[in-house]
């Protein structure tokens, strides 16, 4: 599902993540880009660029779903109940088990890595949290694109 902006409310289309997300210069609203292809976050806040940090996404036969969301939930001391209570700090949930958070293993950083989420630094998790949790959860939009 992707938004746009019409006479100043957003509104629900059914077009894919590739299509190009306006905040139609809101300085409220937070918008970050997952670039799989690339293994790269944008986050922007009012369409300015205030972040750019390396990511690691689904491994070999694993998924990172594709599309546009809105946070669900937060969790600041996540542990996985998939995964032996993997630390997942700084998690945002986005779609179900699926989330934005920290990782301690940062060496793999820039390559796909994860189980399907999207795996920051535990220093740039923390900034994004922050960020996002003091945001109202419907001015943040998440998308995840090739």
């Amino acid at each position: 599902m992707s938004f746009f902006l019409a006479a100043g409310v957003l509104a629900a289309t059914g077009a894919d993540a590739s299509e190009r997300f306006s905040s139609a210069g809101r300085t409220d609203h937070i918008v970050i880009k997952v670039d799989v292809s690339e293994q790269r976050m944008v986050v922007m806040r009012g369409g300015r660029r205030l972040h750019t940090w390396p990511v690691s996404t689904a491994r070999a036969g694993k998924i990172t779903p594709r599309g546009t969301y809105q946070p669900e939930w937060f969790s600041r001391d996540h542990k996985s109940s998939l995964y032996d209570d993997a630390p997942m700090p700084f998690a945002i949930f986005y779609s179900g088990n699926y989330a934005i958070h920290g990782t301690y293993s940062t060496g793999a950083l820039g390559r796909p890595a994860s189980a399907g989420c999207v795996r920051l630094s535990p220093e740039n998790a923390r900034v994004l949290y922050e960020m996002v949790y003091a945001t109202d959860k419907q001015d943040t939009y998440i998308i995840v694109q090739d």
